[in-house]
């Protein structure tokens, strides 16, 4: 029986990144000489012979020694072959022998814990790592997600999957379709005099097989002209099916590429259907000899190619590219950027027909291994983070290869979950319900006297955005209760409450990174009182209750929002005839002192202009700005703060000089 961990050899070039049973090929030889277990151990890891490396390590450990070197490697021998049991065993003792531990083996070593299904320790490690590695995106990604068990949940249950009649005992990936057929990539046996098999798994080396999409019948190897004495994997074709992308060792006329290390790299080929089949395949241009360009995938407007790459520059061990296509010519390959690519592996990418991405990733917040994500692309262009696409499709182990039909909710997927037929194995699936691509929230309020604790009803409600743009209205009920259902997850927002008779409201707030939830708040109104209780020195926006007086960024004019509030000081100001005010800009301490104190009094002056535009005598409003000078936190220059901290400082006062 072929070991079922075998296939994170076909998942990532350097038995790291790339897929297609080691892929990457390395044709250095193991030496012979009487050197210790491990040396001899670290001479086959080095060579990727993980299987002799960890027999050396073990002979090792049997002797009693230990080493930071020796428990990495050999939790590592585990890992990259997919055994997480194993592998969470040896990390563990990593972590009992050292505290000087390097972030990515408490990555790994939290992975191997999900994927035998020991959250709760994984949540500690993964802890660990936000703590030691704050500027390490999966550390975020986790701290910003814990409750990613339940958003996982929420997404479940919408497939149904059963696997397919054409698995083999051996590694069967990266299924894709094609005019009726499922292509996909096998390193099964072919009995064929012309099959080789690879120096040090006694495996034979993938090729790319097509079979009718309703499953029946045999596989049938594609030609000579597509499969060479290496390996070839991932195809992906033009709509009108004249046109083949696939991944290949760098194997061109008949010559083998080697970097300076010795190691065969992945490529990317295209091939071009002719009277007589397929021509030969050309190598893309932006291929590279030092390092793995594979798995294709094409944009709905075939314009656009999306592949895996761990080329110089990314942000983790392999990351997802674009490169735009124009005509037979390429442009530079762009990364899809951070939202898409962690400190992880990104790989396995498809586009369905509505521009949607799939892709496999253990950088981002899964059940353990590699899991499918989808992201979808914003309104500048770019996607967005991914969203796990939950189980069925992903499990404990390592999940990939999806492709879908998006008019017939039909389509395959790749998996070395237990209960398969060999090493990977591919599924079919069927969607049974929509998937959630975007992360909202809801809030359930009311409104209530800040005096008395009684509902408020018929209360003008407003949503407002971070620019304080409006981005929704409605009223309290008879319970005083309202709703909105338009909010995203970890934005900024503000409600803002009205009603004649009460002075204005607002509770700015941020929601959290939870799936469909529902936030709920409180908002309070003061009843109006006579004004006849203000003293000198006091502030008159404080007595009259005003919301803060915004400006948008680096600018003086009065908004509208801002007006309403300024209409307030010109009533009171008219019904109190000797009333006298100061008003006072001030700014936080962003930017330097002196632009702070130069746009502080350009705001006052605004403010003051505004008031005496309503017909306000000039003698009786007097105004400056203060800049920075005057903060009511410890928000100064060089300190971190959030925004909501910097807001504090950022306020008008209405100082009453005369009653």
């Amino acid at each position: 029986m072929i070991n079922r961990t075998k296939h994170y050899i076909t998942l990532m070039a350097l038995c790291v990144l790339f897929a297609g049973s080691a892929m990457a090929q390395s044709t250095q030889a193991t030496s012979k000489s009487d050197i210790g277990p491990e040396a001899r151990g670290d001479k086959a890891y080095n060579e990727y012979a993980f299987m002799d490396a960890r027999k050396a390590y073990i002979k090792a450990v049997d002797k009693g020694y230990r080493s930071k070197n020796l428990l990495t490697k050999l939790a590592d021998s585990y890992y990259f072959n997919g055994e997480y049991e194993d592998a969470s065993k040896w990390y563990g003792a990593l972590f009992s022998f050292s505290d000087d531990i390097d972030t990515e083996y408490v990555y790994r070593y939290a992975q191997s814990l999900k994927s035998i299904g020991k959250y709760a320790t994984a949540d500690r490690v993964m802890s660990r790592l936000n703590e030691v590695a704050s500027s390490d995106d999966r550390g975020k990604l986790f701290s910003e997600e814990r409750n990613y068990l339940k958003q996982i949940e929420l997404q479940s249950g919408r497939f149904n999957v059963f696997p397919v009649p054409f698995n083999s005992e051996y590694s069967d990936y990266g299924p894709t379709l094609n005019s009726g057929e499922v292509i996909f990539t096998s390193n099964r046996k072919t009995r064929t005099a012309s099959q080789r098999y690879h120096d040090w798994d006694d495996e034979p080396f993938s090729e790319l097989y097509s079979i009718s999409i309703s499953e029946k019948g045999t596989p049938t190897r594609y030609r000579s002209k597509i499969n060479t004495r290496f390996h070839e994997s991932t195809a992906i074709f033009s709509k009108d099916g004249q046109t083949m992308y696939f991944t290949r060792n760098n194997y061109t006329k008949r010559k083998r590429g080697k970097d300076g290390s010795g190691t065969t790299h992945l490529k990317l080929y295209r091939a071009k259907r002719t009277d007589k089949g397929w021509g030969e395949a050309e190598e893309l241009p932006f291929n590279n000899t030092n390092y793995s360009v594979a798995h294709p995938a094409l944009t709905p407007d075939e314009k656009g190619l999306i592949f895996a790459s761990d080329m110089p520059g990314g942000e983790g061990a392999s990351d997802l590219y674009i490169v735009s296509i124009d005509g037979d010519g390429f442009g530079e390959p762009k990364s899809l950027g951070d939202a898409v690519n962690t400190e992880g592996r990104e790989t396995f990418p498809f586009v369905d027909t509505n521009g949607d991405l799939y892709f496999a990733s253990d950088g981002h917040v899964g059940l353990g291994g590699l899991d499918i994500f989808v992201a979808e692309k914003n309104s500048e262009g770019n996607y967005d983070k991914g969203f796990n696409i939950g189980a069925p499709i992903n499990s404990e182990d390592d999940d990939f290869s999806f492709v879908i039909n998006s008019a017939t909710g039909l389509g395959y997927f790749s998996s070395n979950r237990k209960g398969g037929k060999g090493a990977d194995d591919i599924y079919a699936f069927e969607q049974t319900a929509g998937l959630i691509k975007e992360c909202s929230q809801a809030l359930a309020g009311e409104v209530r006297d800040n005096d008395s604790q009684n509902i408020i009803t018929n209360a003008k409600v407003i949503l407002l955005d971070a620019d304080n743009n409006v981005l929704e209205e409605t009223q309290s009920d008879r319970e005083g209760k309202f709703t909105f259902d338009v909010m995203k997850c970890s934005t900024a927002y503000a409600i803002r409450a009205t009603k004649e008779g009460f002075g204005n409201s607002e509770k700015s707030f941020t929601t959290t990174g939870e799936f469909e939830v529902t936030t709920k708040k409180t908002i309070y109104l003061a009843p109006e009182k006579e004004i006849d209780i203000m003293e000198v020195g006091q502030d008159l926006g404080v007595i009259l209750n005003l919301n803060p007086i915004y400006f948008d960024l680096s600018k003086s004019y009065i908004r509208p929002d801002a007006s309403v509030e300024l209409q307030k000081v010109i009533t009171a100001m008219r019904e109190n005839p000797s009333l006298k005010i100061d008003v006072r800009s001030h700014t936080d301490s962003r930017s330097s002192a002196g632009f702070n104190m130069r746009l502080s009094n350009a705001r006052a002056k605004s403010t003051v202009d505004y008031i005496v535009s309503a017909g306000i005598d000039r003698s009786r409003i007097t105004g400056r700005g203060y800049g920075e000078s005057q903060l009511l936190n410890r928000c100064s220059d060089g300190v971190p703060c959030s925004d909501a901290e910097h807001q504090l400082n950022r306020r008008s006062e209405f100082i009453i000089v005369q009653k």
